[in-house]
């Protein structure tokens, strides 16, 4: 085949060269997902003198070795999950799917990992007018020992339509946000828990085993995933997971599925997810990045949309507040893992100030405007 297209060209006119040199447009169709092992010094230096020139730049399946700077990416027949690794989001560019030009049928299978749109966001609206804020949940925070944190999270809950929330905390007597309320021990009306935010060394094993002792959905991020007592927490029905690189590979060393290194992780993040939910089939997993994956069972999904937007301390925990608000409000745990995943990223996207400057105010401020 290629020989058939190599005599194509040749009757098309079209010149031949050995040397770079200034185009309008820059096609990388060197090595595919085929290639194995590294590349030889003149390819390295080849694509290091493509990624110098100005042209735009397309590549063919993959970036050459993840090596080439792409403004676009076609990937032929379907979308690999190569590409939506951390490292190369830089890399890729635009990702689009060309047409193999046999019918689909001959190489496409139904997969279990499903790209997510931002159209797939389902906002929590109130449909039932015969209704009371006990009608859409009530979520209770451990107000920990960084007492930002849980309540960056809860005003965000406050915001994405959950009825009642409410800081678990020793000291009710703190000065806390006019919208949210405090409390020493588990309201009766609790619909959903969220804990690890900010909670350093707040909660003794007793408080916990005390906040813990029910059955609600629950969501954990943070600090606590890298405590004894996740191990119990793992067997819950209804359970919400979202650590960030660091985290996760803490995490995996506590159950002792893996003890590697986060570059080891970030190279196969897909891998380490896979393996971690096939463990633990009931547990909703959302491992934060570049891109977002969210795995339950077999099931996964990737939210492409985020941004460097949300490089900042607080991003998370207004994740977490969403998360919470919406299994307060019925959602199972992974529709509440995606559709909270894919509002944030939604909620920085809208954001019109500078890439740097985005805070938790802003998004919690922009919840409304959804």
């Amino acid at each position: 085949m290629a020989k058939l297209q190599y005599k194509r060209t040749k009757s098309l006119n079209i010149e031949e060269s050995t040397n770079l040199f200034e185009s309008d447009v820059l096609v990388d169709a060197i090595v595919g997902t085929g290639f194995k092992g590294e590349l030889n010094t003149e390819l390295t230096n080849l694509l290091e003198k493509m990624n110098a020139l100005t042209a735009f730049k397309i590549a063919c399946d993959v970036p050459s070795a993840f090596a080439f700077n792409a403004d676009v990416t076609l990937t032929m027949g379907a979308l690999k999950k190569s590409l939506y690794l951390d490292g190369v989001k830089d890399i890729v560019g635009e990702i689009k799917v060309l047409d193999l030009g046999v019918h689909r049928d001959l190489y496409e299978k139904e997969s279990q990992t499903k790209l997510l749109d931002e159209k797939d966001l389902l906002l929590p609206y109130r449909s039932k007018k015969d209704s009371h804020k006990g009608s859409f949940g009530h979520l209770s925070i451990a107000h920990g020992e960084m007492r930002g944190a849980s309540t960056i999270s809860a005003l965000a809950a406050t915001r994405f339509g959950c009825g009642l929330v409410t800081l678990i905390t020793h000291n009710t007597s703190n000065s806390f946000h006019h919208s949210l309320m405090s409390s020493s021990a588990l309201p009766h009306n609790t619909t959903a828990l969220a804990c690890g935010m900010g909670l350093g060394n707040a909660f003794s094993d007793d408080d916990l085993e005390i906040f813990f002792d029910n059955s609600l959905p629950l969501i954990l991020d943070a600090d606590i995933l890298a405590m004894p007592t996740v191990l119990k927490l793992l067997k819950r029905d209804k359970l919400v997971l979202t650590p960030h690189p660091k985290e996760f590979i803490t995490l995996l060393k506590l159950t002792n599925l893996a003890d590697i290194s986060i570059d080891t992780l970030q190279a196969e993040r897909f891998k380490y997810v896979e393996l971690f939910v096939q463990k633990y089939k009931n547990v909703t997993l959302l491992l934060k990045g570049a891109n977002v994956i969210i795995a339950q069972g077999e099931k996964t999904f990737v939210n492409p949309h985020g941004s460097a937007k949300l490089a900042k301390g607080g991003s998370g925990d207004v994740l977490s507040g969403l998360i919470g608000a919406l299994l307060a409000q019925g959602y199972s745990p992974l529709n509440a893992a995606i559709g909270a995943s894919l509002a944030h990223t939604t909620l920085a996207k809208n954001y019109t100030g500078t890439d740097f400057s985005l805070t938790p105010d802003d998004l919690i401020n922009g919840i409304g405007k959804l």
